[in-house]
């Protein structure tokens, strides 16, 4: 496996692992609908969190938020209308970014709630 990949990897289990620490049920990991694939899809009190993991091996070139462009939310938007369908869930959803980025020997860990879409 490449190195960026494997790092994507570590912060999709790091994201995990601090969602399940912070009350989430995780639901799916990695779910595709097309070109779309969401990295967690989780609940919380009542709520659909859709979650795109976003990884760096430094801030160098920019925040790990600021690599989600348009086209990705495009497509994400198209593959939780997707999966509320299928589900057939009536339940509130919303889409959050969790970033990830190495510093010193660790990770730092940001998470944010409600990032770019709401429905």
């Amino acid at each position: 496996m490449a190195a960026h990949n494997e790092l994507g990897k570590l912060g999709e289990d790091l994201a995990v692992e601090y969602l399940q620490k912070n009350g989430y049920d995780i639901l799916e990991t990695n779910w595709t609908f097309q070109k779309a694939e969401i990295d967690i899809i989780a609940t919380k009190d009542e709520v659909l969190a859709i979650i795109e993991v976003k990884t760096r091996s430094s801030l160098e070139f920019g925040l790990p938020q600021d690599f989600v462009k348009p086209k990705k939310i495009q497509l994400l938007v198209k593959a939780v209308d997707a999966y509320v369908n299928t589900k057939n869930l009536d339940i509130d959803a919303r889409f959050d970014i969790i970033a990830v980025h190495k510093e010193s020997n660790s990770f730092v860990i940001e998470h944010l709630m409600d990032a770019f879409y709401h429905f």
